[in-house]
């Protein structure tokens, strides 16, 4: 049974039915607008014979899912209404999960057919200026609305079509109301906050889903106001606040109309050329990191960037290898740059309840003895589980080493800093 308490295939017919109607009714010489389409729907719910047996609530849910169909996400349409969903992933037309609270669960929903899904995917890479098709079959775009998808297709993919939607609140996430969703406390807000103002370099690590892009805009918003800061990204989803000379670039993939494909080291590379006062970039997981280290490096202090690692340590031994990918250089002279380009590394996490943690905040002090070596200043720790729920207490650790920024951005404006 579904929603409508009527049988599922019955209103799968019912809605195929009506469908194939509305498409003989369309006019395809020109652009209808979706005033248009809606009128077209009423007209055809009015004048079905079998729809007038149906309560007003089930015909006005058969009208707005036959729109979803028309020019909507089809099925996928309810989920991205829904504020308390995040993720959506698709894996195969019949099987769709989604990402609640943290918690991953099954969905009810399901395409029609394969042949509905590949249809919906379709129409969102195109919109996105993107292909995908059985020689091209993986995509990374950002539709308008600002959800990230990724799409991969048979026979890369070998359960059928799968689709993965990350959604992004389409509010601003300032550091309050991280501190309030209990992601840091208000000690470590503030010195993050003081850190970025004084043009700390931070990286940010962490696993898919851990809020790293989240983290990345709410410090943002500490960045002075007369800085001119450029974002680089593989899809533009990072929410700067309070910016006015702001640069957004994001990649392009080479396509078949002879555009080539512009990478995130050619935008770190033209953006030197730009007069940046910082440079933030999205996700670094390549060859790139060898250039983000150069920016680090040749005096744009205050950059920022994230990575996925397990840890601080961890994601420091990845860029190293990143580096590697891009320059054939000694490892020593890597880590003599990373430990002079990058002065916090910020590690994120999820718990086992499913909320989002600023596990640990480290200082990269040097290299001593061919290692990079770092002070961990605030870390978590867990104390007790209350039916499920995850408690524990942000304790700082270690005072921080290197404060000469800090001590100059202190005395500027006219106070005291304890390191």
């Amino acid at each position: 049974m579904n929603l409508f308490g009527m049988e599922e295939v019955l209103f799968d017919d019912t809605k195929k039915r009506l469908l194939e109607e509305i498409g003989k009714r369309m006019d395809y010489s020109r652009d209808i607008s979706d005033t248009e389409i809606k009128e077209l729907i009423d007209s055809v719910l009015e004048q079905d014979a079998r729809m007038n047996l149906w309560r007003v609530s089930y015909r006005r849910q058969m009208g707005q899912e036959l729109f979803h169909s028309l020019r909507g996400w089809d099925v996928l349409q309810q989920l991205l209404d829904r504020d308390d969903i995040t993720e959506i992933m698709v894996n195969g037309y019949d099987k769709v999960f989604v990402e609640r609270e943290g918690r991953l669960e099954a969905s009810c929903v399901k395409f029609e057919s394969e042949e509905k899904l590949r249809d919906v995917i379709g129409r969102m890479v195109s919109k996105c200026n993107r292909q995908v098709n059985d020689s091209s079959p993986i995509v990374d775009a950002r539709l308008f609305s600002g959800e990230r998808i990724n799409v991969v297709l048979p026979p890369v993919a070998v359960g059928g079509a799968t689709l993965t939607i990350r959604k992004f609140l389409p509010e601003m996430t300032d550091m309050d109301k991280l501190v309030r969703l209990g992601s840091l406390d208000k000690e470590m807000a503030d010195f993050l906050g003081r850190l970025v103002r004084a043009g700390y370099n931070i990286l940010i690590s962490g696993g898919t889903g851990s809020g790293k892009t989240t983290l990345l805009g709410a410090l943002s918003a500490f960045i002075p106001k007369d800085q001119r800061v450029i974002t680089i990204e593989d899809s533009a989803e990072l929410q700067i606040q309070g910016i006015p000379n702001l640069v957004r670039l994001e990649t392009r993939n080479a396509n078949l109309e002879g555009s080539h494909e512009v990478t995130i080291r050619d935008l770190l590379r033209t953006a030197l050329r730009m007069r940046p006062t910082r440079i933030i970039v999205g996700e670094v997981r390549g060859k790139e990191a060898a250039d983000l280290l150069q920016c680090l490096n040749t005096g744009h202090a205050g950059s920022m960037s994230t990575g996925h690692a397990n840890s601080s340590k961890d994601m420091l031994s990845r860029l190293e290898m990143m580096v590697l990918m891009g320059m054939d250089i000694p490892l020593s002279a890597i880590r003599s740059q990373i430990a002079a380009g990058i002065d916090i590394v910020v590690h994120l996490g999820r718990v086992s309840d499913g909320s989002r943690k600023i596990m640990e905040i480290s200082e990269v002090i040097g290299v001593t003895d061919g290692q990079v070596h770092i002070n961990r200043l605030f870390s978590f720790k867990e104390t007790q589980r209350n039916k499920g729920r995850v408690i524990g207490i942000f304790e700082k650790e270690n005072g921080l080493q290197h404060c000469d920024k800090l001590q100059l951005l202190e005395k500027s404006l006219s106070a005291n800093v304890s390191c």
